[in-house]
């Protein structure tokens, strides 16, 4: 190189900015995509896993890597201290599902899954993952004695949803820890319905435990993501099948993502009393069917989210669920009607932010399912999600009423 380098050379070579000594207080976003080592020694030391470090962003990120692991210490809080629990993060919540799917079976696998299961989740064990040649019987998963009798020699899975989506039925999970444990089975529970506000099946004998990130975790609707958090050996498995995959979770999506943590808590325990107010008011409303939650005593759910669930510590409420499932009378048409006449609530994709968002199910989040697999999961032809937001409960609820009476 010259004594005074060309223009193009010092363009690209300018100095690296200062690393502060004082602590941020929020977390960096590092955008890097590739990270220069001092030999190739280290590079290759780095990518064999000699040494940690970061080579790729689609391998490793710092931020994303801070996402994961942060969720890994709520859903861990109540565990055994000497108890290691580890994070991987994701691109989306789906692809959070099919890569620890792909990284616990092959082909010649089985899948006992519950029936009442978020749509893409079905038609992925349905669709791809039968054509690879991944064979799944779905269930009625609150009850382990059906989940057991599903059990065959070759499971090596059992996946269920904390709150199951969106007929907000709990997973006893335990119970199903215990059967698919004596199966040798990993015990998977997608608990984005939940959050680790709700529950943290960790504690309650699950092997990995994965979030849709977009919903509650980041809680504001401007940013997509996906976590599965777990033992380092299982969680090794997943990482291995996310590298070669590619999923991984930008910089910039893992720092609002983090962001969200810090108020969950108070997001969710809001969202969950509003919900159980709703959930009361329109329950006997006459042209309801059925509502959906399992805050209200005759769900029969409720005994079981009552044990497992978390307590708001102000009233010493349960939090069950920030999700109440609307069935009205008249069929599809009455359930699109339903969503559409509200003004509070918004027909959009998704839930877990700061607004009231609605969806009619059976034409949206399971449009996957025939006719006869909606009825096999209890779900109604006319039922109509409600994620519930931060709105004031009483303006919510007249909204509600106001469209159950046609107005």
């Amino acid at each position: 190189m010259t004594d005074r380098p060309g223009e193009h050379t010092r363009a690209v070579h300018v100095p690296a900015g200062a690393t502060p000594t004082e602590q941020p207080m929020r977390m960096p976003v590092h955008r890097a995509t590739t990270y220069a080592f001092s030999s190739s020694q280290d590079y290759a030391d780095v990518l064999d896993g000699v040494r940690d470090g970061y080579s790729y962003a689609r391998i490793d990120n710092p931020t994303s890597d801070a996402f994961a692991d942060a969720v890994a210490t709520l859903e861990g809080g109540g565990l055994n201290p000497d108890t290691e629990v580890r994070g991987q993060a994701f691109a989306s919540g789906m692809a959070a599902i099919s890569t620890t799917l792909l990284a616990l079976t092959h082909s010649g696998s089985h899948v006992v899954a519950a029936r009442s299961i978020y749509g893409n989740t079905y038609s992925l064990l349905d669709g791809m993952l039968r054509r690879f040649g991944v064979a799944t019987d779905f269930v009625d998963a609150t009850d382990p004695t059906a989940v057991r009798a599903a059990i065959r020699p070759e499971t090596r899975v059992v996946l269920t949803e904390t709150l199951a989506n969106p007929t907000m039925d709990v997973a006893d999970v335990p119970a199903l820890a215990t059967v698919a444990h004596e199966a040798g089975a990993v015990l998977v529970v997608d608990s984005t319905f939940a959050s680790p506000a709700v529950c943290r099946p960790l504690e309650h004998g699950a092997d990995l435990v994965l979030h849709s990130a977009t919903k509650y975790l980041g809680g504001h609707s401007d940013a997509t993501g996906g976590v599965v958090v777990g033992s380092p050996e299982l969680l090794a498995r997943v990482r291995a099948a996310r590298v070669d995959l590619g999923p991984c979770l930008a910089a910039d999506e893992a720092f609002l993502l983090h962001r969200g943590l810090e108020t969950l808590p108070l997001r969710v325990s809001r969202q969950c009393a509003t919900a159980l107010e709703l959930a009361t008011a329109v329950a006997e409303h006459p042209h309801v069917d059925r509502v959906d939650h399992p805050g209200l005593p005759t769900h029969a759910g409720h005994a079981l989210a009552s044990r497992l669930f978390d307590r708001d510590p102000g009233t010493g409420q349960p939090r069950y669920g920030a999700v109440v499932t609307i069935t009205p009378r008249g069929g599809r048409t009455a359930g699109m009607d339903l969503a559409d006449r509200l003004r509070l609530g918004t027909v959009a994709a998704s839930l877990g932010g700061t607004h009231t968002l609605v969806g009619h199910v059976a034409s949206t989040t399971h449009r996957q399912l025939s006719p006869a697999a909606l009825a096999e999961a209890g779900i109604g032809e006319s039922a109509v999600r409600v994620s519930v937001g931060l709105e004031d409960p009483a303006d919510l609820i007249a909204d509600v009423l106001r469209a159950l009476d046609g107005q």
